[in-house]
Parts: structure tokens; sequence; C-alpha cells
């Protein structure tokens, strides 16, 4: 079994470089399903997700071709199948974007339910909701969903809840419907508007992503292109909060500063020195934090996605900080872990209580997801002595090179095989 070792008390310095957008790349592979044609996909992540989602477009007779480990060349033109259930399939929370992007052009369609990380029951009932209102007859059985979409055309489509999933998943099926299709009250992440930017490179027709109200005109087809993924904002952010918390001074380069401004607000308020340029952030820490309250929302709040990073930072902060999670039900797996560590948190549904301490103790803990299995690696930047972290599989499904990373900037950490 693999772990990551982490030993604490490094200030972090130097310069970081942040991959393609993880949230962004599981859907926009899939999306290139639809083009008839040659897509390539530049500034790739080099992580198990885009890894897993290239098994499962070759088992559907795609031709899939790393150009180099950042580039990736998908030719559709020859898709052989519809059908999708596989065990990489369920390895991948996104995976359910296949069926948006297969059902325009193979109308029957069957997909796994999805995998991936285990906060939440991540319910895809806005995505069957959007299907049936645009004509789609969703049936689901033994884990499988059953699509026909011999009827698809254009519809209204109010959500219930803002969704990033259900917004993209929707998109996906409406580029080769018939008629005009509306969605209202759709999310405005940053990956929901590049991965309509790439439909609309391949010839869609997709306007007001980025807003509440998302408008997609049909077209018969699409065909082939190149596309550059957006920097990963979550990716950022971890590595922004692993300077705050080290005390240390790092450059997180190649991002889009926007994207961080919720983050930024709050390190601010703990107490860090930010500069910002066209294309990076710098971030000063003397390790000493301030306490703050943060509550996570769809964007442009707070993500949801950086909520185990700020607990973990909160929890090194002087005084009392709460956290609140809006977002997802069930996204505090990870708090025990942390306390196995010394952290001072109390739960109260969706709501936790931050009392500060000043280091992390030493200990062994688990990766119960992507995003935890990032906040114990904090922690051990911060800790009197080494933290174990199993469970990494988590870690290398959305981080490209972390150890990498980590030691260009002084950080203590390798990984090892027991």
């Amino acid at each position: 079994m693999e772990k990551l070792v982490v030993t604490g008390k490094n200030r972090l310095s130097g310069e970081v470089f942040i991959s393609g957008a993880k949230n962004a790349v599981v859907a926009i592979i899939p999306a290139a399903i639809i083009a008839e044609g040659i897509s390539i996909i530049e500034n790739l992540p080099c992580i198990e997700d885009v890894t897993s989602f290239i098994k499962t477009l070759e088992d559907l007779g795609i031709k899939c071709n790393l150009l180099n480990e950042n580039t990736l060349k998908i030719d559709s033109t020859k898709i052989k199948s519809s059908i999708a259930i596989n065990d990489d399939v369920t390895k991948i929370r996104a995976s359910y974007y296949l069926m948006g992007a297969l059902i325009g052009r193979f109308k029957k369609v069957e997909v796994a339910l999805p995998g991936g990380c285990n906060f939440g029951s991540r319910p895809i009932d806005q995505h069957i909701r959007g299907f049936k209102a645009l004509g789609i007859d969703v049936v689901v059985e033994n884990n499988i969903v059953k699509l026909d979409g011999t009827n698809l055309k254009g519809a209204n489509i109010y959500l219930d809840m803002v969704s990033v999933g259900a917004t993209i998943n929707i998109m996906l099926a409406a580029v080769l419907a018939k008629g005009v299709t509306v969605i209202e009250n759709a999310a405005k992440e940053p990956h929901v508007v590049d991965t309509a930017n790439f439909l609309n490179m391949l010839g869609a027709k997709v306007t007001g992503a980025g807003t509440d109200v998302i408008r997609i005109t049909g077209v018969e087809k699409l065909h082939g292109g190149e596309y550059t993924i957006i920097p990963d904002q979550i990716e950022a952010g971890t590595y922004m909060i692993a300077a705050a918390i080290s005390g240390g001074d790092v450059i997180v380069r190649n991002i889009i500063p926007k994207h961080m401004d919720s983050l930024v607000a709050k390190l601010i308020e703990m107490g860090c020195e930010i500069e910002e340029g066209d294309d990076f952030i710098r971030v000063k820490s003397d390790g000493n934090l301030n306490a703050t309250n943060v509550k996570t929302m769809v964007y442009p709040g707070f993500p949801t996605d950086l909520q185990p990073q700020m607990t973990t930072l909160l929890s090194v902060a002087k005084g009392t900080s709460s956290l609140t999670e809006n977002v997802w039900e069930n996204r505090f797996q990870y708090v025990e872990e942390l306390k196995k560590l010394g952290a001072n948190i109390s739960l109260d549904g969706r709501v936790a209580t931050i009392n500060g301490i000043d280091y992390f103790e030493s200990g062994e803990v688990r990766a119960t997801d992507l995003r935890a299995g990032a906040a114990m690696i904090l922690a051990g930047l911060r800790s009197k002595g080494k933290i174990v972290i199993s469970n990494t599989k988590y870690i290398d499904r959305g981080y490209e090179k972390v150890e990498y990373k980590l030691k260009s900037l002084g950080a203590d950490i390798k990984r090892i095989n027991e």
C-alpha cells in the first residue's frame, strides 16, 4: 500500500506552476465524444481521473493518444459503442457526463452510475429531470442508467438547485438537440464556462455560460479542434493555503487570479500578505494566523472543494473559527482524521467550530476523499513531526505530481510502499 509521509515545520518558498483544471478536463474529455472529428486537448492534468477516462473512451472504440504528458488527441470518428459500464466508469465521479455526451450521437445509451469521492450521496436527480425535459427516456436499473434520446429536443429547464454536474450534462445533451434549450439557475463555475467554450470551439452554439441563464441552440453536428484547458482553481487554492499554513512565501503561477477572489479575501482576513499579477498570486505568511468564519457557496462564493483544506488552516489559527458547508451534506468525514492529530473541532450538522492549536501532532491518518487527502498533507506541513497518510489513490485522482511540486517549495514529503 502506498502512503505519503510529510514531516512538518519546513517553511515553503519559491514558485509552483498550476496544472490544468481537473473539474474542467473531466467534462471536456467526454464532450470530445460529441465531435465527429479529432480533438486535441492541451494543458491536460496528469491525474488518475484522466487515465480512467482515457481507458473508458478506448473501450468505446475511440482512439486516444497522448502526444505528450499534457496533450491528448481524441479521435471519435469511429466510435463503436454507447455502453459505458466498465470498472473505470465506476471509479470516476464525473463519468455521468458520458450520458449527455453520448445521447446526441447514439440516441440509446447505457452508463454505470458514478463513483469517485464518497462524501454525500451524489444524487443525479437534477440530471435526470433535465434529460426528461429534453425528451429523453431515463430508466435506472442495477446502478446502470439507460437513456433513449430518440425524441431529443430543446426545452426550458429550471434547476431546483444550482448544480455544476447537471448544468454541464444538460448542456452536453442539448448541443445536438433540435431547437433551443434554456437552462435557468445554471451553475456559474469556471469549469462550466470552460466546457461551454470547448463546445463552441467544436461548432456548438452556447451562450450565457458564467451567468445563471445558459442558452443552447442545437446544431446538426460538431467538428474537431484544438483547445487549452484553464488552470486548476482548486489546486491553486491548495498551494496558496500551503504557503499560509507553513508560514511561507510562495508564488502560485499559471492561474486566473479572479477565480481565487473568495480565498484571497479569507487569507487577507487571516493575516496573509497577497500580491496579484496577471497570471500569478504571491502568498506571504509568518504562520501567525487569525481566526475567521467561512461559508462555502456556489461560484463566485468560497468553493466547497477548498473546504477541507481551509478547515485545516483554521485549525492552526489563533482563536475560534467556524466553517459552514452549504453545498454538500456530508463533507466533514475527514474531521475525525484531523482530530487524531490534535485538532480541536466540533461538528453540529453542516457547521464546524474550530478552536486553534499551534501545531498538529504526529500520527497516521487516511484520505477519506480527494480534497480531504490534500487537507492531511497540509496538516503535515504544520506538524510537530511526521504525518503518514494512507488512501493516496484519492489524492492522485486530482493532484498532478503533488510530491514533486511540494518538494520544489521545500516541503519534506515522500511516498513509501508498505
